[in-house]
């Protein structure tokens, strides 16, 4: 895997600066030895046509190679399967929904998440150009679309944290904005029956 990383920053050094790629190897790395992680999280979207932002909270699960399920809590209960390109809701008995109408844009943040928390930043990299900030410790990834059709809804997403992902930030070209906190980062550890199943694990 690391050898990959580094042949694919090999070939984006025309884009990338030395210190934006040596930073983008470290935090790839680094996110690449959690395999499954289980984390709480505050969202807070912000709208222009909203006085107040929308907040909600809950617990996210990761598994490389699988997906990530989006566990809302408050001031409601919903679950999410993001698995590759599909979305998936998961009713209370674990049966899912598939979200046929969801947004494509949606869709690619979503797989450019997920290959950004498996290292494998191949698919990111294609559709997003990056800049770096800080150190090994306390990193940012800023993430700003290639793409004209996507950049003109997103403006760009911000990825920031030291050993785990620590936070994200969803710019759209609306002026809406969605920073998503997170915390108690740890091992996942077993997954219930219901997780493992939206996941499509044995």
């Amino acid at each position: 895997m690391r050898a990959l990383i580094a042949a694919l920053l090999c070939l984006l050094a025309g884009s990338l600066h030395a210190q934006d790629a040596d930073l983008l190897k470290h935090v790839l790395d680094e996110l690449a030895t959690h395999a499954r992680v289980r984390a709480d999280f505050v969202q807070s979207r912000e709208n222009p046509a909203l006085v107040q932002p929308q907040v909600s909270k809950g617990q996210l699960v990761f598994v490389t190679g699988h997906g990530m399920l989006w566990q809302v809590t408050q001031p409601y209960r919903e679950t999410l399967a993001l698995t590759g390109a599909r979305t998936a809701r998961i009713d209370e008995q674990g049966q899912l929904q598939v979200l046929r109408n969801g947004d494509r844009g949606v869709a690619q943040v979503t797989q450019m998440l997920q290959s950004m928390l498996s290292g494998q930043p191949d698919e990111a990299l294609r559709q997003f150009d990056v800049q770096t900030r800080g150190n090994a410790a306390h990193w940012t990834l800023r993430f700003t679309p290639r793409q004209e059709r996507m950049s003109r809804v997103l403006r760009a997403i911000e990825l920031s944290g030291d050993t785990f992902l620590q936070s994200i930030q969803v710019e759209m070209q609306s002026g809406e904005i969605t920073d998503i906190a997170f915390s108690g980062t740890r091992d996942a550890g077993a997954l219930s029956p219901i997780e493992s199943r939206a996941l499509g694990m044995p």
